[in-house]
């Protein structure tokens, strides 16, 4: 067994995910590993799972806890909960926990001094970590408090292993972790301190004097006080020392210049060159270098790799308007500008003005062959002549070429240079999957800043103080301009220009969707225009599904739910997404779903006017069709909730779902769009379909019911009111109620639960009443009723057993028999669940067979019979698994 508390809490028995339950049950299993075996009483669960007066029947609830911890446990002989008067305690091996091996890798390693040894155990250490400890666990004061506890353990460790990286002078390697502890604790002097040696043995002295002093501003403006001692020294430390100071082994290496090769020629000599009386100097058309440039160290990287590889390298980089295409391009141009003594020519394309032609081949040629030293007279007139003088002018230099902002592989082919030595740089907003084809073109696909990176954009135009004052604010900010470049300096120009604005009014003013783009605008550009050039240059099945957007009810999509929007046939309306992912007006992901960045959602939405509207109630049906297949295929032997309304006619494809696995993949990648859907349909009054999308849910519903799932249910039942469907409202009712008794809600459930039967009866539906009264009876078990539960449970078996459908029965029969456990009568629960495991077993799901296993089990252990039980529990978590 491997408990894992340095994350989100889970437990794995080899590969296999333990189910642990609510959070509060994953909190009793944090709680215990933590007390490394020894025994948690139960007032010391109770404090810690309830921050304000504990319900009367706390102990009773935290037995249960217990209890379902012992039964998920039990598949590992070598893990297991013991009582004794003390408490409950953890029996598992020493290794069992991530967080004991996190420690015992800690102490060994400071137990000697700083170097090899105790850095490689740190870093084993240190990659236990998968997020914010304690995750999952419902967040009381308590559990917040050990959680601190934790990060600053992780603290310490990460300190300790940077210093025994500075002891073997690579203390470089440890930025990647220092970097962003520093961003979440920028007061911590001794997380300072490590940065900066870190920084310094990375000859990064710069960066290092910057941290140092910005903390020591933010020490003087939080807490009034100076850097302590060891900050201090430190930064002293740094500037007292000099790279010659430190010995040769222990200085990071400096990074050869690239080996003269194939693919990179020597320059020609200047003694072969012909003399040329009064020869120009080496061009340099770069425009201004971009400021503040932020990031990107990897795509820099790649870059230089690229450049260097090949005869003539052709490098592409591709992305969405906004995301830094040109300042990349630029910056690297600047920073490797003496690579090339030939010197660098750039050309702005202009792919994306609005007559969307962009600059012709020939007038950049002429500005090109100008910039060479050609004699206006002497320039062809011939855009074919052009061309080739200017391959020939090339010959045997280094010139770095700069195409930017290319609309298509046509515009750009005429400007390559014809022989080896030049490199050749593009940017676009398309693929330009012609280049590669025909001209060897390697892609570099932009991607969004990094969180970390998009706060330095706004640190570096407001400054440090404003950004470190409000570094949530800040954190914010940098999400709701979706990592674009472009939008993080419009916003922190807005900041700038009004220093009386917070970072968080900003945010909270980005937030208001319908404000967003408007506020991210300056004097002469904006995402919003940004965003109108790319859509001007779509072809028409493009721009019709991008109208159509307008009216999508989420973020992502898949073909079918394009198909829909859009009206296209399904291998047109894929072939129209292939297009705007081409324009990165969407970003195509595994598993033919497409995503729209928020920004670019926003602007889809202003088409709505001109989108349409059919296409709203295209997608709903496309999501009611494709609902009511995965829950087919989820729960094959249930009855379908639903059909279609009348005259409404299916999709013309609707998605088939192999299994119950491919089923409810389908329903956790679709939730968002599920939801938002149901509301879409709220709001535009098709109150037929409400209803219907929201009870095809159900399989996702009863297995994730603690996700919030009141609202949309809410809606639905709505809609059934609305409409006076006795059927409608006995389903909404029944599956409304038994979400909020599952999550506590019990007076409200009963409110709900009360009404389902007689909707089922006056609908003609005695599967819909039975299914009505086993939730009812759940509710009146929880406040206490066992009496009206249990009448309710054995009228329900009654009416399932006439029913003739084992689906619905071997149901009824596991909740009797759950009833007869809690009354504590386990014969007769025994009796029960027996029953419903012989009842049809081919039709039964895996997690069907393990309740009812679970309930056999339970009420064996009750009844003495301890082997038939451990054998039942097996078996059940097996299944539980499996399932």
């Amino acid at each position: 067994m491997d408990f894992r508390l340095l994350g989100p809490v889970s437990a794995f028995s080899g590969d296999v995910r333990v189910p642990l339950g609510p959070p509060k049950r994953r909190a009793v299993l944090a709680l215990l590993v933590l007390a490394e075996g020894a025994p948690v009483s139960s007032e010391r669960i109770i404090e810690a799972l309830w921050d304000t007066e504990p319900p009367t029947h706390a102990r009773t609830i935290v037995y249960g806890h217990v209890s379902a911890l012992r039964g998920s446990l039990h598949i590992s002989p070598a893990a297991g909960v013991v009582t004794d008067s003390a408490g409950y305690a953890l029996q598992a091996a020493p290794e069992a926990a991530d967080v004991w091996r996190f420690r015992a890798l800690v102490r060994r390693a400071t137990a000697v001094p700083p170097g090899e040894e105790p850095a490689a155990l740190l870093r084993e250490a240190l990659g236990l970590w998968r997020g914010r400890a304690l995750g999952g666990t419902g967040g009381t004061a308590l559990m917040a408090a050990a959680a601190d506890r934790l990060v600053e353990e992780q603290l310490a460790a990460l300190e300790h292993f940077a210093t025994a990286l500075h002891a073997c002078g690579r203390g470089g390697e440890a930025l990647a972790l220092l970097q962003p502890a520093v961003e979440l604790h920028p007061l911590r002097e001794s997380l300072i301190a490590a940065a900066i040696r870190a920084l310094y043995d990375a000859d990064r002295q710069a960066d290092a004097v910057a941290l140092y002093r910005r903390t020591q501003r933010l020490l003087a403006r939080e807490l009034g006080v100076d850097p302590g001692a060891a900050l201090s020294e430190a930064y002293l430390t740094m500037l007292r020392s000099r790279p010659a100071d430190r010995p040769a082994g222990e200085r990071p290496a400096p990074v050869p210049p690239p080996a003269e090769s194939s693919a990179k020629p020597p320059a020609v000599s200047r003694a072969r060159q012909p003399a040329v009386a009064d020869a120009p100097p080496p061009p340099c058309l770069l425009p201004r270098a971009p400021a503040g440039f932020v990031g990107r160290t990897d795509d820099l990287a790649w870059l230089t790799g690229a450049a260097r590889s090949g005869d003539a390298p052709l490098s592409v980089i591709i992305g969405p308007g906004g995301v830094g295409k040109t300042s990349l391009a630029v910056h690297w141009a600047y920073a490797h500008a003496g690579d090339f003594p030939g010197g660098i020519l750039y050309a702005d394309l202009h792919a994306e003005t609005a007559g969307g032609t962009g600059s012709q081949p020939a007038g950049v040629l002429h500005d090109f062959l100008l910039a060479l030293g050609v004699p206006e007279e002497e320039l062809p007139a011939d855009a074919r002549a052009a061309g080739r003088l200017f391959r020939s002018r090339l010959a045997g230099r280094r010139v770095l070429v700069l195409l930017d902002d290319a609309r298509d592989s046509a515009q750009v082919r005429p400007l390559l240079p014809g022989t080896p030595g030049c490199t050749v740089l593009v940017t676009s907003r398309n693929r330009l999957e012609g280049l590669v084809a025909t001209d060897c073109a390697r892609l570099l696909p932009l991607e969004r800043l990094a969180p970390v990176d998009g706060v330095q954009v706004l640190r570096t135009v407001i400054g440090d103080a404003r950004t470190a004052a409000e570094p949530t604010a800040a954190s914010e900010l940098a999400a709701l301009c979706d990592g674009l470049p472009l939008a993080l300096r419009l916003a922190a120009a807005r900041l700038a220009a009004r220093p009386r604005l917070t970072l968080r009014a900003m945010a909270d003013d980005l937030v208001d969707e319908h404000r967003r783009l408007p506020l991210l605008s300056g004097e002469d550009l904006g995402v919003e225009a940004t965003l109108r050039l790319s859509v001007q240059q779509l072809p028409p099945a493009g721009a019709l599904l991008f109208r159509q957007l307008a009216l999508h009810v989420g973020s992502d999509l898949d073909g079918g739910a394009a198909a829909a929007l859009s009206g296209l046939p399904p291998a047109a309306a894929r072939a129209a997404l292939e297009e705007l992912a081409a324009a990165h007006l969407v970003e195509e992901r595994a598993g033919d779903r497409y995503l729209m960045h928020d920004l670019t959602r926003l602007y889809a939405r202003s088409f709505a006017d001109r989108a349409d509207p059919a296409g709203l109630h295209r997608l709903l049906v496309h999501y009611l069709a494709a609902a009511g297949a995965a829950a087919a295929a989820a729960e094959p032997g249930s009855q379908p909730c639903c059909s279609l309304p009348p005259g409404v006619s299916p999709p013309a494809a609707p998605p088939v779902f192999a299994d119950r696995a491919t089923a409810m993949a389908w329903y956790v990648t679709e939730r968002a769009n599920l939801t938002g859907a149901v509301a879409a349909a709220a709001g535009a009054g098709h109150t037929e379909l409400t209803w219907r999308i929201a009870v095809q849910l159900w399989p996702l519903v009863v297995r994730q019911v603690h996700d919030g799932w009141e609202p949309t249910l809410e809606h639905a039942l709505a809609a059934a009111t609305a409409l006076d469907d006795p059927d409608a409202e006995s389903r909404l009712c029944s599956l409304l109620g038994w979400v909020l008794t599952e999550n506590g809600q019990h007076t409200a459930a009963l409110e709900h639960l009360c009404r389902a039967p007689d909707l089922a009866v006056r609908a003609e539906d005695p599967r819909g009443q039975v299914i009505a009264l086993i939730n009812w009876a759940a509710a009146l078990e929880r406040v206490g009723d066992l009496s009206g539960a249990g009448t309710r449970r054995e009228q329900a078996a009654r009416m399932a057993h006439a029913l003739g459908h084992p689906h619905t029965e071997t149901l009824a029969l596991y909740h009797l028999a759950a009833h007869g456990l809690a009354a504590g009568r386990p014969d007769e629960a025994l009796a029960h669940a027996r029953q419903g495991l012989e009842l049809a077993p081919d039709e039964q799901s895996d997690e069907r067979r393990a309740l009812l296993l679970d309930v056999c089990g339970k009420a064996l252990q009750a009844l003495g019979r301890e082997t038939e039980a451990r054998r039942c529990l097996t078996e059940g978590t097996v299944r539980a698994l499996a399932g």
